[in-house]
């Protein structure tokens, strides 16, 4: 099973890829992919209702737009030159200690989305 958003920007809902292939829609669940989901064993709760539910479940077209992976996340922390290749790509030493930086939640948009730069830069 994978997790993924989808529909119109601020309207996303809930879906999931099931080990078959198909996309469906699982907004019926009543829970979006957000950090109270992720904290109150979502995962396994949305596979128990999967098996009494999932047939029931809309389809989601190949051609529907991809949201951002979560919901409303508090904070984005991120790990930088966190493979050999890539500090060497940039001319960096390899660190010793993670590179550990954070970026805006508002940095978050789907996989085909236009990345919106604030004005002046």
């Amino acid at each position: 099973m994978k997790l993924f958003r989808f529909g119109n920007p601020t309207k996303e809902n809930p879906g999931v890829i099931l080990p078959d292939g198909r996309k469906i829609d699982v907004s019926a669940f009543g829970e979006d992919f957000n950090e109270q989901f992720f904290g109150t064993d979502g995962i396994s709760r949305l596979t128990e209702w999967l098996k009494t539910n999932a047939d029931s479940c809309p389809a989601v077209a190949d051609d529907v737009r991809l949201a951002s992976c979560v919901a409303r996340p508090s904070k984005i922390v991120c790990i930088g030159l966190n493979y050999a290749k890539h500090a060497a790509e940039s001319g960096a030493a390899i660190p010793q200690e993670p590179v550990v930086f954070f970026k805006a939640t508002t940095a978050l948009c789907g996989p085909n989305d236009n990345v919106i730069i604030p004005g002046d830069w």
